[in-house]
């Protein structure tokens, strides 16, 4: 028994779809200890659950879900108002009932109509029984490491550890069609070779690495969607892009090229939902510089005829979007502005001398840009003898405000602004907010964007001190 958050999501054909054949579900379910009420039908979707259907409880504990189109198979969810739920298996077999209480779900549940569910509740007792058995050995292990009766624990435990992987061996075997057959399968460890030795004799240190790396999603079917409705494959996606890579996003981008030609191959709803996660995880990421696995996700993916559950309306803002970050990824050299600078003189970005530039975007009547200047000038302060210039470009045009805020603060940098509104600098460097920071190298390249002030002389003694 788990509490869960449930998301009520009334559209979300954007990640997933129903859509289903000609049989209808009927699901009946006994909840003996409830009645007048409601319970809902769930299931897993990626690393959520969501919502499928509503029943009422009667008097005398029985609830009935039924629709005219089929489940797509998964792990679904009986769902009590407590929000206390228990797991059901949706397959071939719709028809089916469920009885059971709500004091032990799943040691009381008895299943008519569906094999499977009753192979699966056997299943899940059967693993409570041995995580009972083996508990007290773990602990006897931990609490003897280094004794010679640590052996004896240790045997035992891996006595039952064995009886649990025959059974799963046996499922596989016997019920190859089975959605808890495909979530065997793909939770089944990766086999590491012993590690060979170098030339120099040696053991070869990455070796376990690069074989597990290389084998990791051996046992994950691509062309089965029923993983998709369990926790399971997003786990396995999830610890492969998080875990198994550099965070870097050329590696990022080569990877998610194997894993969505993997999944092309296999089936759409996996495509679909690759593409999905990749995009969404590194276009919301908090590290900079992943706008450039977003970008790269567009252009290859997003395209009219691969993103299939994406109206053309949106492909095309979504490519829109990439087209404008493009030319500010991290190693690109920075669009060049020319402006006038508070004493009329032109000032050009890419002249600009200085080993590094501070590009900074900013208006004298922004509260957060009156918070964030006095980091930029200490830093610049502390700076400037070492290489390090501010180009700083105000948004706005009252040119007399801009002065004043100037003079007042001694900004003894490179001001510019473009009251004439020539340069379309907003659009050129994605200005939605001010205060907005890139810094630039010699060579006019982007190394950092949109950090806060607060981190700038940070980031620049750290620099400066790697590039010394």
């Amino acid at each position: 028994m788990r509490g869960i958050a449930i998301f009520l999501i009334l559209v979300f054909a954007s990640i997933t779809s129903f859509a289903g054949g000609k049989d209808a579900y009927l699901i009946k379910v006994k909840l003996n200890g409830l009645k007048d009420t409601v319970c809902y039908l769930g299931n897993h979707f990626g690393d959520k659950q969501y919502i499928r259907d509503t029943a009422r409880i009667d008097s005398k504990g029985n609830a009935v879900f039924k629709g005219d189109k089929k489940l797509d198979g998964g792990i679904y969810l009986i769902i009590m108002p407590s929000k206390k739920y228990f797991e059901i298996i949706v397959n071939d077999d719709q028809d089916f009932a469920v009885e059971t209480d709500t004091l032990e779900f799943i040691k009381n549940a008895k299943i008519t109509g569906s094999e499977e569910n009753k192979l699966f509740f056997d299943y899940l007792n059967f693993v409570s029984k041995k995580h009972t058995e083996v508990t007290p050995y773990r602990a006897l292990y931990d609490k003897n490491k280094g004794k010679d009766s640590a052996k004896f624990y240790l045997d035992k435990i891996n006595t039952i550890d064995k009886e649990v992987k025959d059974y799963k061996i046996n499922h596989q075997n016997k019920y190859p069609q089975h959605v808890i057959t495909a979530i065997f399968k793909a939770t089944k460890e990766i086999d590491i070779p012993e590690t060979p030795k170098l030339a120099n004799g040696r053991p070869d240190s990455t070796f376990s690495y690069r074989y597990y790396k290389a084998h990791f999603f051996d046992n994950i079917d691509f062309s089965d969607d029923r993983l998709l409705r369990t926790p399971i494959f997003h786990q396995k996606l999830e610890q492969y892009m998080k875990n198994m890579i550099l965070q870097i996003p050329d590696s990022i981008n080569k990877e998610a090229d194997m894993i969505i030609a993997k999944a092309k191959k296999g089936n759409k709803e996996i495509f679909k939902y690759c593409v999905w996660y990749i995009t969404n995880t590194y276009e919301t990421s908090n590290i900079m510089g992943m706008d450039a696995v977003f970008v790269h996700m567009a252009e290859n993916y997003y395209t009219y005829d691969q993103a299939f559950w994406v109206d053309s309306t949106q492909i095309f803002k979504i490519r829109d979007r990439a087209r404008i970050l493009k030319p500010l990824l991290i190693g690109k050299v920075a669009p060049n502005l020319t402006m006038f600078d508070d004493l009329g003189k032109v000032q050009s970005l890419h002249v600009q001398k200085s080993p590094y530039t501070i590009l900074l975007f900013w208006d004298p009547d922004c509260g957060h840009c009156k918070k964030s200047m006095p980091f930029v000038k200490e830093a610049y302060d502390k700076l400037k003898t070492r290489g390090v210039g501010v180009f700083a470009v105000c948004t706005e045009v009252e040119l007399d405000k801009w002065k004043k805020y100037i003079e007042e603060n001694k900004l003894d940098w490179v001001n510019v602004a473009d009251a004439e509104f020539r340069t379309n600098f907003r659009a050129i460097y994605d200005i939605t907010s001010t205060p907005q920071i890139y810094i630039l190298n010699s060579k006019k390249e982007i190394i950092a964007k949109k950090i806060g002030a607060e981190q700038l002389e940070e980031f620049m003694e750290r620099e400066l001190k790697n590039k010394k």
